[in-house]
């Protein structure tokens, strides 16, 4: 019966205090999105893939972060392969803008599906003057 009250305890007071500040607390990250996609002429055995990305960065507190966008490569004569790179976005103070990124890649090789992946939360706008969405301190 000891062992019962002791687990019960534990379990609530994970409830209670596990969540701490992070309870009700929104999730801000910038929208990013393709706007084009091209392909270079092959060099040096080389190819290069670059993408133009929309940043819509808004509701960040920060105007520049870190994301993952996600490529399936075929290559001839190999398997394909799923990989992701890591990329920076950037903004000026309107936090909105857009980006271009580019990778090198194999004159046997291409980029068959390619998608935005994880992107790193950035810190809500509003919470960062003290005030959460959709409240207003007094006086205003």
């Amino acid at each position: 019966m000891c062992r019962h009250r002791l687990s019960t305890l534990l379990a609530a007071s994970i409830v209670l205090f596990g969540g701490g500040p992070s309870l009700g607390r929104q999730i801000c990250k910038p929208q990013l999105s393709f706007k084009e996609v091209r392909s270079s002429e092959p060099r040096n055995l080389e190819w290069k893939w670059t993408a133009v990305l929309a940043v819509d960065a808004s509701a960040c507190a920060t105007t520049f972060g870190r994301f993952e966008i996600n490529f399936l490569r075929e290559k001839e004569d190999a398997p394909e392969l799923e990989f992701s790179e890591r990329f920076t976005w950037q903004t000026g103070e309107l936090r909105i803008g857009q980006i271009e990124v580019s990778i090198d890649f194999w004159i046997d090789e291409a980029v068959y599906e390619y998608s935005v992946g994880y992107v790193t939360p950035c810190g809500c706008r509003n919470e960062q003057s003290g005030v959460l969405p959709g409240l207003r301190r007094t006086g205003e």
